[in-house]
């Protein structure tokens, strides 16, 4: 099977720390991809709102995930602290990817834990379509 290999860009615009809980490890004793979904989900909300903006008003529009890929480089475990660092990635008319770095230091060590990359598309509830990528927002990151 032929792996995605993910590369992170090198200008990040945003920074997250989550500790990895109990309710985040699995039967292997070490962080699930469920509990990683969730760490990234909270990740790309804390950026948002660092940026004024919430899931669902980013210039009056919503973001709602298109994609998700993970590439996994090694274990968190129980009460590792995470350093999850965004960037965005290249942007179309109506949504971008963004990019996520999760590392961790264990031991003196700084480890990868893993790169993630989603695909977000603008999208209006109201009438059930993708929506055009705002201008100001575009602006922030792709000027």
């Amino acid at each position: 099977m032929a792996r995605i290999k993910l590369t992170m860009p090198t200008s990040i615009c945003g920074e997250s720390l989550l500790r990895v809980r109990v309710a985040d490890i699995n039967y292997g004793h070490h962080l699930g991809n469920d509990a990683m979904v969730g760490l990234l989900h909270e990740a790309r909300v804390l950026w948002l709102h660092q940026l004024g903006y919430t899931e669902f008003n980013v210039e009056e529009k919503s973001l709602i995930l298109s994609e998700l890929i993970v590439n996994y480089l090694a274990e968190a475990f129980l009460g590792d602290d995470l350093k999850i660092e965004i960037a965005t990635g290249e942007k179309t008319s109506s949504g971008f990817e963004l990019y996520y770095r999760v590392t961790t230091i264990r031991n003196g060590v700084n480890l990868n834990i893993a790169i993630a990359k989603t695909g977000l598309v603008f999208f209006d509830y109201s009438s059930r379509k993708i929506s055009p990528m705002p201008e100001e927002f575009c602006k922030r990151f792709w000027s």
